[in-house]
Formats: C-alpha cells, sequence, structure tokens
C-alpha cells in the first residue's frame, strides 16, 4: 500500500485529463517523506480512476460534477505523516481540476482509511523488483 482510489462522474472524462491525474497522484505519494525518509514505498502505490455512469449529483442538474478520492494504507504512520498525505493529495486534485472548478460545479474530496494489517492479505514481488534495479 497505498491504494489510491479515484471515481468520478462521467461528465468529467472529456475536460478531466484523468489519465493525466494519475502519474501526478502517484508522483505526490513516492515524494512523500518523514523525517527524511520515504512514507510509502514505491512498490506499493497503486493509482486507479472509475467512472461514474450513473450519478446523481445534488438537485440533479447536468452542470455539477464530482471527484471522490479513497486512499487505504496500513496502519501504524503517526498521524502527522497521514495527515500530510491527505493535504499533499488533496492539493494535487485541488490544482489539478482548478479550471473546470472555475468553470463549472465540481465537488472534490478525499478520505483515508487505515487498513489493519491483521485484514489484508498480499502476494507482490514489485518491492524485490524495484530494489534489484535501484
Amino acid at each position: 500500500m497505498p491504494h489510491l482510489t479515484v471515481e468520478y462522474s462521467s461528465n468529467l472524462k472529456r475536460d478531466g485529463d484523468i489519465a493525466g491525474l494519475m502519474p501526478k497522484l502517484a508522483r505526490c505519494l513516492i515524494d512523500l517523506r518523514a523525517d527524511g525518509k520515504p512514507v510509502y514505498p514505491v512498490g506499493g502505490v497503486r493509482v486507479r480512476a472509475y467512472e461514474a455512469a450513473d450519478y446523481c449529483i445534488a438537485d440533479g442538474s447536468t452542470d455539477g460534477g464530482f471527484v471522490n478520492a479513497t486512499l487505504k494504507i496500513g496502519g501504524g504512520r503517526p498521524r502527522e505523516a497521514v495527515r500530510a498525505t491527505g493535504d499533499a493529495l488533496f492539493e494535487v486534485l485541488k490544482a489539478h481540476f482548478a479550471a473546470l472548478y472555475e468553470r463549472q460545479g465540481l465537488a472534490l474530496s478525499l478520505y483515508i482509511d487505515e487498513v489493519n494489517e491483521g485484514g489484508s492479505w498480499k502476494h507482490n514481488n514489485l518491492h524485490a523488483r524495484l530494489k534489484r534495479t535501484e
């Protein structure tokens, strides 16, 4: 982990540059540091987006859109690191959608879920593969 899932209303597909957002969010997670050390392992970073084709926003008018991001992370990180993660990711979201935000109704949200390791199963060779290329 971290695994970031972005849901967005389909009316943002054309002008939202969702594909361009994905590497920005991944880079944000990779670049985060606490006490000079990475907060998250590069091999654990996953960022994905899902378009919501069926949705209703507020009063149902068609000029509104939404982007909701949910980050799942393993538990045990200091509260300050978790807060810094949310602040950094949310700034990326706000900057990416700034022009759309000025032109139309847009709701941006971000939630962080800490996963208990006892309720998590993983089979991942990316960490080892990345170490061999460093």
